[in-house]
């Protein structure tokens, strides 16, 4: 049984020191650890992977000994693994204004493409309330007036929702440090709208057309803290267009035909569990 445990906060000295504790104490094989220590922040940060020779039964005595530990160290500690849910993976669906996306993951899962269910559609606009509805799948808005998200909020609906994988589907806010490491360890995906790590940033297709390109692509991607580093690549989508294209047809046609199929695909390979985030890369899941 894999087991992926995240811890996150305040920082003071010997934090990972029962969490360690209890895994080697259980007989655990630590296949991955990371420890961050942001000086600036005070803050502590730490991703925990081990293996289990257990029954899967036994998940909720680990889950439950990380909230002690956590109650004892002042740390939010998560335990979660992707082997233990008796039905299919649950998936939390972000986006903001573009429908195209989102939709392309709802319809997939509806479609048995990603074999997964979507509790929620998390938005930091009220744009996508309508799609909500037409998949029948419960709606929440974390954002103020002016669109500004509340990051906590959102911590708590994933824990509400019991949340597997976030799909950030155009989500056009940048998740804080403290929710990245909170679900870290492979549970983040975001649709980027260029090629990384060639176009970064914002406004890709701008950036592209500035140097004359004439590929165009999106990039399905695991989030770290480190804004598309470019070496969490999931899947690459491409499309080619004519010289003189005007950048508006090349947004409109990367938008609808595009960034849907290449979030789409590398949603599916990752509940699939075709590959899995590792010391911050990519690799093909051994033997699977």
């Amino acid at each position: 049984m894999e087991v992926v445990i995240t811890a996150l906060g305040p920082d003071h000295s010997g934090l990972a020191d029962p969490i360690i504790h209890y895994l080697t104490g259980q007989g655990a094989r630590i296949a991955e650890i990371q420890m961050y220590d942001h000086d600036e922040e005070q803050l502590f940060a730490m991703l925990c992977r081990a293996e289990f020779e257990l029954e899967e039964a036994s998940f909720a005595e680990i889950r439950d000994a990380m909230r002690q530990i956590g109650e004892y160290t002042n740390l939010a500690i998560r335990a979660w693994s992707p082997t233990v849910r008796q039905g299919p993976p649950r998936i939390a669906v972000c986006g903001t204004y573009v429908p195209h996306t989102p939709r392309a993951v709802l319809e997939a899962v509806r479609q048995g493409t990603i074999r997964a269910e979507v509790p929620v559609l998390i938005s930091n606009r009220m744009k996508l309330v309508d799609l909500a509805a037409e998949y029948d799948v419960p709606f929440r808005c974390i954002g103020d007036v002016e669109g500004r998200a509340d990051d906590a909020a959102m911590v708590a609906l994933l824990d509400e929702f019991d949340i597997d994988y976030v799909v950030l589907a155009r989500y056009m806010r940048v998740l804080p440090a403290s929710t990245c490491w909170q679900f870290a360890g492979g549970r983040i995906i975001n649709l980027h709208h260029g090629l990384l790590p060639g176009f970064p940033g914002f406004r890709p297709y701008h950036d592209a057309y500035a140097v004359r390109m004439l590929s165009y692509g999106a990039t399905c991607h695991f989030i770290i803290p480190e804004l598309d580093a470019g070496n969490q690549i999931i899947n690459q989508q491409t499309f080619s267009v004519d010289p003189g294209t005007p950048l508006k047809q090349i947004i409109a046609r990367g938008e609808r035909d595009n960034e849907p199929g290449c979030l789409a695909e590398g949603v599916r390979r990752v509940v699939d569990r075709e590959v899995q985030l590792h010391f911050h890369r990519v690799i093909a899941r051994a033997g699977e």
